[in-house]
């Protein structure tokens, strides 16, 4: 038990840092009022879940370990709806009603869609 928990723990602070920086990058190439950092990584975050997923059943069926570190960690500290949430009502209060509706919009469906071409791909 506490080797999994160390092997989420640091595959969760690989993602979280990798969150970090393209969160940044995104702010300083693309400065806008659209959380463009945020909706990136999450749409990448569920092709890579449903990539891994994918690829679970081919190379690492076996080794839960893997999944662990990967999908519960990396991915989960990657992918970032409660930051999701809390921009979303950002621009809610900033009056952005509309734009509001398009990121809840797009994040939610184009998610859907990158995981389910991440375990396509892997098929």
């Amino acid at each position: 038990m506490l080797y999994n928990l160390l092997l989420v723990g640091l595959g969760g602070g690989l993602g979280s840092m990798a969150r970090y920086l393209c969160q940044r990058w995104f702010a300083e190439v693309y400065p806008h009022s659209f959380p463009w950092g945020t909706f990136a990584v999450n749409i990448t975050g569920c092709l890579l879940i449903g990539v891994i997923w994918g690829l679970s059943f081919r190379s690492f069926d076996s080794n839960e370990q893997w999944k662990l570190f990967l999908m519960t960690g990396v991915c989960g500290g990657f992918t970032t709806f409660s930051a999701f949430t809390l921009e979303g009502i950002g621009l809610l209060r900033e009056q952005k009603t509309a734009l509001f509706f398009a990121y809840i919009a797009a994040s939610v469906l184009l998610g859907l869609l990158a995981t389910y071409a991440g375990m396509k791909l892997t098929r």
